[in-house]
């Protein structure tokens, strides 16, 4: 079975390239492009602090704010940068006190069309009946 970029249900999910020339030089890009997704991430949304956690084995969390888990994961070259409701226990404690939840949601759909334009480079038109995904290149 086939297999495409791991990312957290229910994300807001834009697509890039990590392009590697040289495979010894992985780690060097890796870290690179999540110290870039986080500097933008921050310029675009202040709410955003930085953060170094996972949701589950493969979603990098590199920032969060009261409401949402901004992150990346990566599959060989493709790259998804996600934004998402968060999922921690600390999170669901404060959601029972205030409901974070519906503001949470407000605040993702706010932001989705800003997030797509800053990170997304492909578009994923779907996913074959093995799960390999199919992307094209947004026009410029």
């Amino acid at each position: 079975m086939g297999r495409s970029v791991s990312y957290p249900s229910g994300a807001i999910v834009a697509f890039t390239l990590l392009e590697v020339d040289d495979e010894e030089d992985w780690d060097f890009e890796y870290e690179w492009l999540r110290a870039d997704l986080s500097e933008r991430a921050a310029a675009a949304f202040p709410s955003l602090e930085a953060h170094d956690g996972w949701r589950g084995r493969e979603d990098r969390i590199l920032g969060r704010n009261a409401f949402a888990d901004f992150g990346v994961s990566v599959y060989g070259g493709l790259v998804a940068v996600w934004v998402v409701e968060r999922d921690d226990g600390a999170y669901w404690d404060d959601e029972w006190r205030t409901a974070r939840s519906p503001r949470a949601q407000q605040w993702l759909r706010q932001i989705a069309p800003r997030f797509n334009a800053l990170f997304g480079d492909y578009d994923c038109l779907g996913h074959m009946s093995n799960g390999e995904g199919v992307y094209r290149k947004r026009a410029a």
